[in-house]
């Protein structure tokens, strides 16, 4: 698969496969996310991998509620993905604090898109979330209560009957420019 295809082939998936993945792909995403580029090569993540049924269960369970349902497919996905925002690197802090620029969000987000790509290459599915009950989800996988979550992401097999969407994007000179804004 080319890079080109790669990206058009990967997008957010929510509806899952009863399937569980294999731990030879699960090390490959892990590799994935340890290579991935960061300020200062602070790495500031921890990545935690749920796939232990009951607890994915409940983790899963903290991404929607009754008011807020559009994460209900989370529990189908047999693996939840969770990034833990770490301590970047002190040069990395200073850096970020004279420039107003929250570097471990970035590269958070680069780890993540690293994690979906190399997903999307394996055959299977993911779908990143933003909106989850933090709190719970610390508390089920005993994450230190001064951090925080950054993102969680479902995990697994796409349903045998899910149809790839057509990408609905902004134009290519809405969203980019040579040489001024």
């Amino acid at each position: 698969m080319t890079f080109q295809e790669l990206i058009n082939s990967r997008q957010s998936v929510r509806r899952y496969q009863d399937k569980s993945v294999e731990r030879e792909k699960l090390q490959l995403l892990i590799e994935a996310v340890q290579l991935s580029p960061s300020a200062s090569n602070s790495q500031p993540w921890k990545l935690i991998l749920v796939d232990e049924q009951e607890l994915k269960n409940k983790v899963a369970n903290a991404t929607f509620s009754k008011l807020v349902a559009f994460n209900k497919f989370a529990p189908q996905a047999p693996v939840i993905a969770v990034l833990v925002i770490e301590k970047p690197k002190i040069i990395t802090q200073i850096g970020g604090s004279l420039k107003k620029r929250e570097f471990p969000l970035i590269d958070i987000g680069i780890a993540a898109e690293h994690f979906c790509l190399q997903a999307t290459e394996l055959g299977l599915s993911t779908c990143m979330l933003g909106w989850f009950n933090e709190k719970k989800i610390k508390q089920l996988l005993n994450i230190p209560k001064h951090k925080r979550i950054g993102l969680v992401i479902t995990l697994g097999y796409e349903s045998e009957d899910y149809k790839q969407r057509e990408k609905i994007r902004k134009s290519v000179d809405e969203m980019s420019s040579f040489n001024s804004y």
